[in-house]
């Protein structure tokens, strides 16, 4: 069986674990630090700029006050989510599989098995963060993050990605199968209605600043559907090109543009949350997937599923900064980070990648218990509310 830290969950019903590459070891390619170019493109077909979105007025100054800038991710950068520290661990749902991997952050050591039904694809923190959500075919199975262990499960027909209202007032459940948006009762998941959507497979989402709007990303017809999720009803619907196939959402901080990934374009959508139209295109890696903000709010990460790498993408500049590398064949999909922001974790073919935001190195290769590792949780996360996975928070 294998060993698991005091006080928390050991391995559920499996054998022993092998565990392979731990060694440290430094990027197999040069990598272009933070700041110093490399190599990309500015971003191109930029349009009109977005309006200005003021914050509150600066209550110290002795002059007339003054605006201050939205950020979304201020909340993100004070206390953990839940309001006390979990212990640091990494949930990695297994695709292939119908098991997550539990990976304490600190050894780098996989500290458990949990069993929590077929084609797990996402682990997503509640809204209050106090309960991690495993998204699988059959629906959802809580772990509780004090101690690993499985809780409830919920049945649900196939959730493909779980999300909620940045005011707590509803969770909501991308599903197919038809392609709807389903609401429940956040705290004892009850229903409470559903929204056909007129798109196919909706996975990927997030909220506009205000939560009034969710932008959702539908792969195989490349195209995004805008809801709004207090009224229940369709918005928007934006195709984003022959071929496209749309994959994570993120809001930049001042709230002005979605930047989109996409996989098949090789690059990353700008999209005016005000109008809900295209506004630019910042070419990535190959297989552009997963994205993550930076801890300061400074920089986004995608992650390049197709030629193993992971861009570096200024939020204020709409430009590629930096590019760093992963071995080849470990197709990063979904990106994670740290509580302090020093590392990424990034769930890839087999395996999940370390990597140290801080110089760009390779830290640690985990191979997991499935073939395929997929939206993984990180976690504790700081932020004072959860909105979805993967490190969705504000």
């Amino acid at each position: 069986m294998v060993g698991a830290r005091k006080g928390f969950v050991g391995a559920v019903g499996v054998g022993v674990l092998t565990l392979a590459a731990l060694t440290a070891c430094r990027s197999p390619a040069p990598f272009y630090r933070t700041g110093t170019g490399g190599p990309g493109a500015a971003v191109v077909a930029l349009g009109g700029p977005a309006p200005y979105v003021a914050g509150p007025p600066d209550r110290t100054a002795t002059a007339e006050p003054m605006e201050r800038p939205l950020d979304v991710y201020a909340g993100t950068r004070g206390r953990l989510l839940g309001g006390r520290p979990y212990p640091p661990m990494v949930y990695v749902p297994n695709a292939g599989h119908a098991t997550v991997d539990v990976i304490d952050q600190r050894t780098y050591q996989i500290v458990g098995r949990l069993w929590v039904g077929p084609r797990p694809r996402y682990v997503t923190p509640s809204w209050d963060g106090r309960t991690l959500w495993v998204s699988h075919s059959g629906g959802l199975t809580a772990i509780d993050p004090r101690n690993g262990r499985r809780g409830r499960r919920v049945p649900l027909a196939d959730p493909r990605g779980l999300y909620f209202r940045p005011d707590g007032g509803a969770a909501l459940v991308l599903a197919d199968g038809p392609p709807r948006v389903d609401f429940y009762d956040p705290a004892l998941l009850r229903g409470l209605g559903s929204l056909r959507v007129p798109c196919s497979e909706p996975e990927h989402a997030d909220f506009s600043a205000d939560g009034a709007q969710l932008v959702i990303g539908c792969p195989p017809s490349g195209e995004l559907v805008r809801v709004d999720p207090v009224r229940r009803k369709v918005t928007g619907r934006l195709p984003l090109g022959a071929g496209s196939r749309p994959q994570q959402i993120r809001l930049s901080p001042d709230g002005r543009m979605f930047y989109v990934a996409d996989a098949a374009q090789g690059g990353v959508w700008l999209i005016d949350a005000a109008r809900f139209r295209r506004a630019g295109f910042v070419p990535t890696g190959a297989g552009a997937h997963g994205l993550h903000p930076g801890r300061d709010g400074r920089l986004l990460y995608a992650a390049g599923r197709d030629d193993d790498s992971v861009t570096l993408i200024d939020f204020a500049a709409r430009r590629v900064v930096g590019r760093w590398w992963l071995p080849p064949g470990a197709a990063p999909q979904v990106v994670g980070m740290s509580a302090d922001g020093g590392t990424l974790w990034l769930s890839g073919r087999g395996a999940v990648h370390v990597v140290s935001t801080h110089t760009g190195h390779l830290l640690r290769t985990l191979w997991t218990g499935g073939a395929a590792p997929y939206g993984l949780a990180v976690y504790p996360q700081p932020g004072t509310r959860s909105l979805g996975p993967t490190g969705h928070t504000r």
